[in-house]
């Protein structure tokens, strides 16, 4: 029999506020409780998944998710990769309620464990509510320290641009400086990633996009390519990268180079385009107009490695928790750094009790 888990951890609040105004931040993708468990690598060959990989689930995987709760002791945990992100960066500002979530949901249990945990994390979630369609959810599965995630987007897939145009939206939307969207949503909503960017571009604010996982330029590069002259920030790792450059036609697998190419993209404002490029333990790339730099990376003993679920997302958590407060990009990244390694060492993108950062 399986033993399954609906208790989360998340950081309690500190009491010092953020000079930051309330909803300085906005995050854009899909929703989704991930249902971990670690798996042997058979299991990952059985269902055709790949370590350190992330896929939509098709019709195939329906009895994976199955198996996992019926025969698996698994763990829920409040999921979605900007919503992870907007999490670590409310843990890391310390004052809730400086980010806010644009996403879909289902109108069940599921979804209000969602939006319980992110408000706890002090995140101010907006939901588009669904009430037909199901709560998305994502299988994340653990292999050693590798993890294989398998998305069935449900509720997330369902989301329409009309929610960004209720008065309530558009006061925040009015109110943020700087947006966050995954390529992950690319695949659901591309008329709402372009209202927030036009709307960015237009009021000289700041537009970030993350690559998000190489199939997005594998299979939704016409769409990405409507997106990348709005884009003020990107983020990905070296694979993303290399699923870029491919889908451009770049005969380069060098990070540094994608990097270069891709901040030199043409882009609708005049503000240099920031590329942010992590690899792992190597060290971060990051171009901002033709200068490269290179950030090393501490690297973390391998028995305080638990789980790189969610490291990427606590990247860019901690990154964007300095960036909106105006702090350079060194200090950014070393918060990135910071908050990925913290991640690194629990199972989950869940964060400590306590942030040390300060």
């Amino acid at each position: 029999m399986s033993s399954q888990k609906l208790e989360v951890i998340t950081s309690p609040h500190v009491a010092e506020m953020s000079p930051l105004p309330e909803n300085t931040l906005i995050g854009m993708c899909n929703p989704l409780l991930d249902i971990q468990t670690t798996v042997e690598k058979s299991f990952l060959d059985k269902w055709g998944l790949k370590e350190n990989d992330a896929i939509l689930c098709d019709d195939k995987h329906n009895d994976m998710f199955t198996e996992l709760t019926k025969d698996f002791t698994v763990e829920y945990i409040p999921g979605g990769a900007a919503q992870n992100s907007l999490r670590v960066a409310q843990w890391i500002l310390n004052s809730p309620n400086r980010t806010v979530f644009f996403g879909a949901v289902g109108k069940d249990q599921y979804g209000e464990l969602l939006a319980t945990k992110a408000k706890e994390a002090g995140v101010n979630v907006q939901y588009q509510i669904n009430e037909t369609v199901k709560t998305g959810t994502c299988a994340a599965l653990i292999n050693g320290t590798h993890r294989s995630l398998c998305a069935h987007l449900a509720a997330a897939n369902t989301f329409t641009q009309d929610h960004l145009q209720k008065e309530e939206n558009q006061k925040i939307i009015e109110q943020a400086k700087y947006f966050y969207v995954t390529g992950f949503f690319i695949t659901v909503c591309p008329p709402a990633i372009i209202q927030l960017a036009t709307h960015s571009a237009e009021f000289n604010k700041t537009f970030t996009l993350n690559l998000s996982a190489p199939f997005i330029s594998q299979f939704f590069f016409d769409k990405l390519s409507e997106i990348i002259p709005l884009v003020d920030v990107l983020f990905g790792n070296e694979d993303e990268a290399a699923a870029f450059a491919k889908a451009h036609g770049w005969e380069t697998t060098c990070v540094k180079e994608i990097a270069l190419k891709a901040a030199a993209l043409p882009k609708k404002s005049t503000k240099p385009r920031l590329v942010v490029f992590t690899q792992g333990p190597e060290p971060v790339v990051v171009v901002e107009g033709d200068k490269v730099t290179e950030y090393p990376v501490t690297r973390l003993p391998k028995e305080e490695i638990v789980d790189t679920n969610g490291a990427g997302d606590a990247f860019v958590g901690g990154f964007l928790s300095q960036f909106i407060q105006g702090k350079g990009i060194e200090a950014s990244v070393a918060c990135g750094s910071y908050a990925a390694q913290e991640i690194i060492k629990k199972h989950g993108c869940t964060v400590p009790s306590v942030c040390k950062y300060h």
